[in-house]
């Protein structure tokens, strides 16, 4: 049976862990302060306000926000746009990895 309603693919933080030093391309769709405040080294800055003008050339691209809802959304956008999405589950609230940035 067809859906609308296609599960975005998702993803554990440690899952991630296993993937962050291959070549994924890892979205952080968090506002610039917090990506500031703290983000994985790997990944690129694109809030959730300007993710419909994402223009990445790998269409296989991972999402991380701070617990996965804005990532959901963000997923949802960048599907309709052609990507091959992944949400984290549990964002960066979840990560237990190394953080670059912050205080």
């Amino acid at each position: 049976m067809f859906s609308f309603f296609k599960k975005t693919p998702s993803m554990s933080t440690s899952e991630l862990a296993t993937k962050v030093n291959s070549n994924i391309t890892l979205l952080d769709v968090r506002t610039p302060q917090e990506y500031r405040a703290g983000h994985i080294s790997k990944a690129q800055n694109v809030p959730l306000d300007k993710i419909a003008n994402y223009q990445g050339k790998n269409k296989d691209v991972v999402v991380i926000c701070q617990s996965g809802m804005r990532s959901r959304q963000a997923a949802k956008i960048l599907t309709k746009k052609g990507y091959q999405v992944t949400n984290v589950r549990g964002g960066m609230s979840q990560w237990t990895g190394r953080t670059v940035g912050g205080k």
